[in-house]
C-alpha cells in the first residue's frame, strides 16, 4: 500500500468522524491509541482510515507486529519465565537430528499439562502473535520419537462465522452455514520449530493436521455433544479445515500435496481488518474504557453479557474517541486456503450429501510421503540445521 500524500499528527487524526468533545480520560486514550498506530508503522489518513507507511512486505508485516509481539511475551512471563530452563531442553539442537531416523509423533495437549506450558511457550516464537484459538479447541504438539525432542505443533478452533472466501468455495447460503458450521475447525497456528523448520517440517505439521488421528481426536472430544446455541446434539464429523496466512501469500501451504491430490486449497484473501494492532497494551486500556461507558451487543441470552469479540468492543470504543471505527482495517490482507477432509467436503457442507465420506490418511502415510518428497532432498543440500542451538529461543534471562 502507498503512503498518503496527506498525513496528520496523532494529535490530529481521525479526520472523516465528527469529534465530540473528549474530557480527559478519553483525550488521552485518543492520544495512547493514535502515538500506538505510529509506532507500529501506522497512518491515520484524511478520511479517518488506515494506511501502511511502507512497502507491504513479509518484513513490513513482521514489524507491524512487533509491539503485539513483545507485549504477548511480556505478559506470558509470570506463567512461563520459571519453567524456561526445561522447556528449552524440550527443543533438539541441530546436531541431534537425524534426518534418515526422524520419526513424528503426535501428542494432543490437555488443559494443565506439561504439555500445554510446552505449547504456550513454543508460539510465542511466531514472528506474528498468535491467538489462542476460540470456543472448541483441539491442540497438538508433534515430536520426534528418535530425539525425543519438539517438532512443531497445530492448534484447532471455532472458525468465525462469515469468511466470503471460504463461503464462497463451500457455496454457502445463511441456513446451510448455521447448520453445518460446527463442521469446520480453524487453524490458529501451524508450524515447525527449529531445527526441524530448516527441514521444511512445517509443511509436515500442516500435513498431519488433515490425518486420520486428529479427526478421531475431533470426534471423540465433540460428538454426542450438545449444541450451546443451538440445543442440537452434535455427530462429531469433522469435514474441513480452514486456515489463513500470517504474512500475506503462503509459502507453507501452496503446492503442499499427499500424492496426486493437493491437500490445501488457495480460496482467496481476508479483507485486511482485525485488532492485532490494538493488543500491544492499549487493548487493556480501551477494554477498561469500554466497561465504563459501552454496553456489550451479545446477541443471544446464552452467549452471556460480554462482548462478542475484540473487534465488536473497539469499534463500539473508537467513536467516543473521536476516532472512525474503520481503524479496524489494518491492510494486512492474508491469504485464505482451506483443506477438506473428505470426498464430498463442500457438498456435505451445503446440506446435499447426508453422508460424509472423510480420506482415511493416517499420520504414518503422510509422513512417508512427506520424508521422500521433501524431508530427505533438502537435508541433503541444505546443512544449516545443524549449527541450531536451542538456548538461541530464550525469552528471559
Amino acid at each position: 500500500m502507498s503512503e498518503p500524500s496527506t498525513q496528520r499528527s496523532p494529535s490530529d487524526a481521525g479526520a472523516g468522524t465528527t469529534e465530540p468533545p473528549l474530557d480527559p480520560e478519553a483525550r488521552a486514550l485518543r492520544l495512547r491509541v493514535l502515538a500506538s498506530l505510529d509506532r507500529q508503522g501506522f497512518v491515520v489518513r484524511d478520511d479517518g482510515t488506515l494506511a501502511i507507511t511502507a512497502e507491504t512486505t513479509k518484513q513490513t508485516i513482521r514489524a507491524l507486529h512487533r509491539e503485539a509481539r513483545a507485549a504477548a511475551i511480556a505478559r506470558a512471563r509470570p506463567a512461563l519465565a520459571r519453567h524456561e530452563p526445561w522447556l528449552l531442553r524440550s527443543f533438539a539442537a541441530g546436531s541431534e537430528v537425524e534426518p534418515e531416523r526422524v520419526q513424528p509423533v503426535l501428542q494432543e495437549v490437555r488443559s494443565g499439562s506439561a504439555e500445554e506450558l510446552l505449547f504456550r511457550y513454543a508460539k510465542l516464537h511466531w514472528s506474528v502473535p498468535v491467538s489462542a484459538g476460540y470456543g472448541r479447541r483441539l491442540r497438538f504438539l508433534v515430536f520426534d520419537e528418535f530425539t525425543g525432542k519438539l517438532m512443531g505443533l497445530f492448534g484447532l478452533g471455532d472458525p468465525v462465522f462469515a469468511l466470503g472466501p471460504r463461503d464462497a468455495w463451500i457455496g454457502w447460503d445463511k441456513a446451510a452455514r448455521r447448520e453445518r458450521l460446527r463442521h469446520v475447525m480453524d487453524a490458529f497456528v501451524v508450524g515447525a520449530v527449529p531445527p526441524y523448520a530448516d527441514l521444511l517440517c512445517g509443511k509436515l505439521v500442516a500435513l498431519l493436521m488433515t490425518s486420520a488421528e486428529v479427526r478421531e481426536a475431533f470426534a471423540r472430544r465433540y460428538a454426542t455433544r450438545t449444541s450451546w446455541i443451538s440445543t442440537r446434539p452434535f455427530d462429531g464429523q469433522l469435514a474441513l479445515l480452514t486456515t489463513t496466512s500470517a504474512l500475506g501469500r503462503s509459502s507453507l501451504y501452496n503446492r503442499l500435496t499427499f500424492g496426486p491430490r493437493r491437500v490445501f486449497q488457495s480460496v482467496g484473501y481476508t479483507s485486511g481488518s482485525g485488532e492485532f494492532h490494538f493488543a500491544n497494551g492499549v487493548y487493556r486500556d480501551v477494554l477498561r474504557f469500554a466497561r465504563e461507558r459501552c454496553r456489550p451487543r451479545a446477541k443471544h441470552a446464552r452467549w452471556g453479557r460480554g462482548w462478542r469479540s475484540r473487534r465488536e468492543l473497539i469499534r463500539a470504543v473508537l467513536p467516543l474517541l473521536g476516532l472512525s471505527r474503520e481503524l479496524v482495517y489494518h491492510g494486512v490482507r492474508r491469504e485464505v486456503f482451506v483443506a477438506p477432509l473428505a470426498e464430498n467436503a463442500s457438498a456435505f457442507l451445503r446440506g446435499e450429501d447426508a453422508r460424509l465420506v472423510p480420506y482415511e490418511v493416517p499420520a504414518d502415510e503422510l509422513f512417508a510421503w512427506f520424508r521422500i518428497r521433501w524431508l530427505l532432498p533438502r537435508a541433503r543440500r541444505d546443512q544449516r540445521y545443524r549449527s541450531f542451538d536451542p538456548e538461541s529461543l530464550r525469552l528471559w534471562s
